[in-house]
Parts: C-alpha cells; structure tokens; sequence
C-alpha cells in the first residue's frame, strides 16, 4: 500500500498551490499569504486522513468565501489537466464543507462540482457529508448519474453510498435502513463496467452486515434478471454470508446445503504444530449425485483463547462445480506465522471442513505457543 507521503506529499501540496492560484484569482487586501504553501512543509508526522484535513483546511483558507466564487475557482482548477489525482482529493473534502456551510442553495451546485470533480481521482468521501445532512434530497440528486456516460460518475453513486465505505464515516441513517438506495444499485448491477459492478457488489456485502435477509432477496431479485456478469456481482456481494456459511445465502447462488457429497477429511498430517510452523491437512469431496454440485468449500480452523475457550476464523479453500461421481482432493498448508493482530495459545485446536455453509468434518491438532 502507499504511504500517506506517497498519497499527499509536500511536492503534490506545493504543485496544487501552483494550480489553484490562477484559478483563486489575486487575494484580497488583508488576506494572508497562501496557506496551502505553508501546509506543503508541515506534513511530516501527519497519516493520511491528518494531511487530508489540514491541505482541506489550507484549501478553504485560499480560496475565496463566497460560494458561488469558491465554485467559480474549482471549476477554473478544474480546465487544468494537471489538476488530477490525489491532490484532488482535499479539494473534493472542502467542497463538502464550504457547500454546506453555504446554505440549501449550495447543496445541489456543490453536489454537481463533486460528480465533476470525482473523475480526477474519487469523490466517494466528499458526497457523504452530504447524505448524513438530507439523505433523500441528496439520493434524489444522485439519481440521473446512473445514466452517466464516464462510469467514475456512476461508481459514485454506488460507492458514495455505501452505508459502510471502509475508511471513511459510516452513514449511520443507511446502516438502520439501506432500502432508500437499493433503486440506485438496481440501475447499475448490469453496468458494463466492472469498476462500476465492483462497487455495487461492495455496496450490497456492506448491506449484508446489518440486513442479510435484504442482502440475500436483492441478490436473488438480481440473478432473476441476470446479465452475463450478474453471478459475480452477486457472490461478491454475498461474500461475508457465504464465509458465515449463511443456508439462505449459499441457496441463492446455487449452492445447495444438503447438497450429497462425500467428504473425507480434514485428515491432518501435522498433529502438533509450533508457532511459526504450518498446519497442513489433506481432503476429498465426491459428488454423490447424478446431477453437477456447485460446491463452496472453506476450512475453519478454531484458536484457544487465553481462557481456554476456543474462537472460530473461516478461510477459503475452493469454489468448484463438481459433475456426477467426480472427486475434488487437495492439501493445505496454514501458516501459524507470528501475527500483530493475533496472539497464539497453546493447547489443542480444531480444523473443520465447511461445504456449503455445513460442516463436514473435523480434526484436533495441538499448537504448541512457546
């Protein structure tokens, strides 16, 4: 991954300086020398969201109060092909703050420079200031983009949206109830961009955390009305179900939870394992009936806990469609390499084969901890 210095250097910082100047105009008597320059050398020590606030922050300090020339300004940045990547993103962030302090007049403007802006990088954080202020209103400003020709502007609408986009605030209004946008992915499950596709399948798994029966009928409405690509859109999106091994979740896909194999293993071949070594174990799946299985096949591997409990974590094996009397085998080997988000305790451990969301069989190893 980038550092934040490779994302907002002082260099990028000094070269947005340059490119919004002619497009602020000369300053007003009385305003300070540009604070966007002085931002560029204090960004040491900074993580990205830090040097995103604080070139926002510098941003809306050089560029002018007044709305309607605040929007003139970032317009004329934006006939600047050099006006491009991340240094646009602050801008997008304090087109979200001056739009909202400017009143409901400058809702609608600002939404409209941010679906223009967005295809210089992103505007998916930007927008979503503007749904946590009137959700319906900015859904219903939303709404034509799905139609939009450059499908950065319409993975916008599905990405903006998310009701929990990973690095940005959740939309607290849309975690309660994500039905208001559903239209809007609606448009865009068939789009002929797998950027756009992606988004939407992203959208619908963040869904499925807080409403899976809703994630599941959205999935299911959609394979009904399929496109070519719809069935990655839809297990991509039911990904964190199917990992959970959620029945209504794995029948919408296809994958049946009583489906008739044979399963033989996990038959593992380490029986003690030390941290920093690999559990490995062997398995096979026959098809048992006279029909293809599509079959969904993970392992879970239980950790003891300091208290002598155990903890399950699921993994993914293979995704597979198996004809009549066909055998699936194979060996895995899972490493128990030292972890910072994971502390080992030694005692004896569980690995489960799960088919379908069902487990199928199981074996005890010891991890020896140190």
């Amino acid at each position: 991954m980038p550092t934040a210095d490779e994302l907002l250097s002082a260099h990028t910082v000094q070269d947005l300086a340059r490119r919004l100047a002619p497009a602020a105009g000369p300053r007003p008597p009385g305003r300070p020398a540009p604070a966007l320059e002085a931002c560029a050398s204090s960004l040491d020590g900074l993580t990205f969201s830090g040097r995103v606030a604080a070139v926002r922050d510098a941003a809306l300090a050089d560029l002018p109060d007044d709305w309607a020339a605040f929007e003139a300004a970032v317009r004329g940045a934006l006939a600047d092909p050099g006006f491009d990547g991340w240094m646009t993103f602050p801008v997008g962030e304090a087109v979200a703050v001056r739009g909202l302090a400017s009143g409901p007049a400058a809702f609608e403007p600002a939404l409209a420079l941010l679906r223009d802006l967005t295809p210089r990088l992103t505007a998916e954080s930007a927008v979503r200031p503007f749904l946590r202020t009137d959700r319906d209103r900015a859904l219903a400003l939303m709404g034509p983009w799905v139609e939009d020709p450059d499908p950065h502007v319409r993975r916008l609408v599905s990405e903006g949206t998310r009701p929990r986009l990973p690095w940005a605030p959740q939309l607290p209004e849309s975690v309660a109830d994500p039905r208001p946008a559903l239209p809007l992915l609606d448009a865009l499950y068939r789009d002929d961009s797998d950027y756009v596709r992606r988004s939407v399948a992203n959208h619908l798994n963040d869904i499925s955390r807080d409403h899976p029966e809703l994630a599941v009928e959205t999935a299911g409405r959609w394979l009904a009305a399929p496109a070519a690509t719809t069935g990655r859109v839809a297990r991509h999106g039911l990904r964190t179900l199917v990992k959970a091994g959620r029945a209504d979740a794995m029948t919408v896909l296809g994958h049946a939870p009583d489906a008739p194999v044979t399963v033989r293993g996990p038959a593992v071949a380490t029986a003690r394992v030390a941290v920093g070594e690999y559990l490995v174990f062997d398995y096979a799946l026959t098809n048992d009936a006279d029909t293809p299985a599509e079959l969904v096949l993970d392992y879970v591997v239980h950790h003891v806990k300091a208290n002598g409990s155990r903890t399950p974590k699921v993994f993914k094996l293979a995704t597979r469609t198996l004809v009549p009397g066909e055998t699936l085998t194979g060996t895995r080997r899972h490493s128990f390499k030292p972890l910072t988000t994971r502390r080992y305790f030694s005692g004896e451990h569980l690995v489960q084969l799960q088919v379908n969301g069902r487990i199928r069989g199981e074996a005890a190893f010891r991890l020896d901890a140190g």
